[in-house]
């Protein structure tokens, strides 16, 4: 019988490329919540390796975990040192419909 592969394993392997990464990252941003965007960093953070980033990121691994949490909520700085050791930079654009000043 053939094996098929779960959607996490699925997700694991395509978020371990850095474009791939970078393009589910900013399909996420787009949507313009927080509460997403840390979720699927931290799928980013699961593909490549919780230990390999919290010692890139200078951070102990349950510090990362617990940052990717429910409850938790990184900081600027960390976040930013997790998308560069993903391999992923941040940029910006203008809003579709900008807002009246």
């Amino acid at each position: 019988m053939k094996r098929y592969r779960t959607h996490e394993e699925y997700l694991d392997k395509a978020l371990a490329d850095p474009q791939e990464a970078a393009r589910y990252m900013n399909a996420a941003a787009e949507e313009n919540n927080v509460t997403l965007m840390l979720a699927v960093l931290a799928q980013v953070v699961r593909a490549r390796g919780l230990s390999k980033t919290a010692k890139e990121v200078s951070v102990s691994r349950a510090g990362v975990y617990k940052m990717f949490s429910k409850s938790g909520n990184p900081g600027l700085k960390i976040f930013m040192g997790v998308l560069d050791a993903s391999g992923i930079q941040m940029s910006f654009k203008p809003a579709h419909s900008p807002r009246a000043h």
